[in-house]
């Protein structure tokens, strides 16, 4: 396992934007690691594709772990108002396909109690996603 984690952390950083979507997918299940969550969160904010942020964001979202959703918080809050379309896309695709088995609501209400006030900020955006939208 950690030879897939090692590739998926130097996929990162590739210039190929496909490698980049490919490594955000890969590191996702390792959201509370330091080091992959240095890299999702890059990923999640990457300013050459929009792609790589919108499919960073559904793999975490599909993660569904307070880490996952932790780190999409922090991007929501630092975002742009086209990445965090973007990232709200991300989530949507996720929610939409998971058959009611992920409960972001729930993580992001556990998030309002954060200590970080970017991740309480980021918390209730993504939490107003999901609230009314049939998700």
């Amino acid at each position: 396992m950690t030879k897939g984690w090692e590739a998926a952390l130097a996929e990162a950083s590739s210039p190929s934007w496909t490698r980049r979507v490919r490594a955000g997918r890969d590191l996702a299940p390792f959201a509370e690691v330091p080091e992959a969550a240095e890299a999702l969160l890059e990923l999640l904010l990457d300013a050459e594709d929009t792609a790589v942020t919108r499919q960073t964001a559904e793999a975490l979202t599909r993660a569904g772990t307070l880490a996952a959703v932790r780190l999409i918080a922090l991007a929501v809050a630092e975002a742009d108002d086209n990445r965090a379309d973007w990232l709200q896309t991300g989530v949507h695709d996720a929610l939409v396909d998971s058959d009611g088995g992920l409960d972001v609501a729930a993580v992001c209400g556990e998030l309002a109690r954060h200590p970080e006030e970017a991740v309480r900020r980021g918390a209730a955006d993504l939490s107003a996603w999901t609230d009314g939208n049939g998700l």
